[in-house]
């Protein structure tokens, strides 16, 4: 059985710019509504695969890579923007494959950021 288990790491840098900028209590309110916003596209794009609503799907992955970027989340922007590859080239397998690795890699993103949610001050 293959052991699917891929190392998430979040860029405390990203995170330390959004403290700096919007101080604690701003950086936490972001970073919170940032954390929703991410398992709902997650959740979004699972419901659009199975519905085989593909233009919903890319646009509903496109988000996530704009909330992802801004967290620092290297490996879930990396994922997601495959996945958003495999819509534009009408590859359904690949896009199974992504979608899947974007499924797992978002949970232990989401997972990451809640645990390393401290101020990095």
């Amino acid at each position: 059985m293959l052991k699917q288990d891929e190392a998430v790491r979040l860029d405390a840098a990203r995170l330390a710019e959004l403290y700096e900028q919007l101080g604690e209590s701003g950086a936490e309110n972001v970073v919170c509504r940032a954390l929703e916003e991410l398992a709902l596209r997650l959740t979004q794009a699972e419901r659009s695969y199975a519905g085989a609503e593909w233009r919903e799907l890319r646009r509903g992955v496109r988000s996530l890579i704009a909330i992802a970027d801004q967290m620092g989340l290297r490996m879930l922007t990396r994922v997601a923007a495959d996945v958003v590859a495999c819509l534009d080239s009408g590859d359904r397998v690949g896009l199974a494959a992504t979608l899947s690795r974007l499924m797992r890699v978002g949970e232990r993103s989401l997972t990451e950021v809640w645990e390393g949610c401290e101020p990095p001050i």
